[in-house]
């Protein structure tokens, strides 16, 4: 066999071979994240939950919530790839090898390797995995949102694949990276003196805060549902694990309210204005005056002469 008989350097050519490597790669990655966590969280000791209570910090979670959540995000990917198997709308595959490719497969593999260096405690490295996590995940979404935005007429394109990579990014943007980061730092105090809480509360408040102002400018300006659920369920994760110092309690719990009504009040405020788009013009009344022309007009007797 000399050649192939396609030619591989055609556009159409490419993006079909790219897609069925992204129908091989990306379940096969998202495998190999659910093993490597379901092995770190079960298997070995200390798991990923002994690690968390060991290192205790101002913006420590709840290891069953965040739990939780990342089983939501491994749903949402599941819906994912069986999407990548049963697309046919062309919009739809031009958005799974254009806009998503390979960096959902990068992602998973990222967050399998920091899974490990987390139970290994190799702080540093984890720390260092949980940015570039942050990063393949953040070039992933800006590019979905600028060259393939998500439509109502592509429902299930906003469903399965805008929603899960956004899902997934809120979690070590707003979350994972800076508690890795603290511990990494020394900004943690021993679980034998719970005394200690209130340790390094402003650091934690820093965090939490900024993290929290981001997404409400989200929620705010693109009246994001998803990002409104997921940084709600981060700031739960945070206040449901105490003891908590009050400048981080206050503002998880004061987040907790305003993103849901953020998003309450976008939903509202585009249905007013949208119905106030529909709603018709009067005609003034200089243009009621004017008596409408219907038909042809009459002919000219002055030109044309009589009859």
């Amino acid at each position: 066999m000399d050649s192939l008989p396609l030619d591989v350097s055609h556009p159409a050519v490419r993006d079909y071979l790219s897609l069925i490597r992204l129908q091989v790669l990306t379940p096969l990655s998202l495998l190999i994240n659910i093993a490597t966590l379901l092995v770190c969280s079960v298997i070995v000791k200390p798991s990923i939950a002994s690690v968390i209570k060991s290192h205790p910090t101002s913006i420590s979670p709840s290891p069953h919530l965040i739990t939780a959540y990342v089983v939501a995000i491994f749903l949402g990917q599941i819906g994912y790839c069986i999407l990548l198997v049963v697309a046919r709308k062309p919009e739809t595959k031009t958005t799974l090898v254009k806009g998503v490719g390979l960096s959902l497969v990068f992602a998973n593999w990222l967050m399998a390797l920091w899974a490990v260096c987390w139970v290994l405690e190799f702080f540093l490295l984890s720390t260092i995995l949980l940015g570039l996590l942050v990063l393949c995940l953040l070039y992933s979404n800006i590019a979905l949102l600028i060259y393939h935005p998500p439509t109502s007429s592509h429902p299930l394109d906003m469903a399965l694949i805008h929603a899960p990579l956004r899902f997934f990014l809120v979690l070590p943007l707003s979350l994972l990276f800076s508690y890795s980061l603290f511990i990494t730092l020394g900004l943690y105090y021993s679980p034998g003196h719970p005394e200690q809480y209130g340790r390094f509360a402003w650091p934690g408040f820093g965090v939490t805060f900024g993290a929290n102002l981001i997404g409400l400018v989200v929620v705010l300006m693109r009246c994001d549902i998803v990002w409104a659920v997921a940084a709600t369920w981060i700031c739960a994760s945070i206040w449901s694990a105490s003891p908590k110092p009050s400048p981080v309690y206050v503002t998880v719990i004061l987040f907790t309210v305003l993103h849901p009504l953020a998003l309450i009040a976008t939903l509202l405020y585009r249905r007013l204005t949208k119905q106030e788009g529909r709603i018709a013009l009067p005609l003034d009344e200089e243009h009621n005056a004017i008596p409408e022309r219907r038909g042809p007009r009459e002919v000219d007797e002055a030109l044309w002469g009589p009859a």
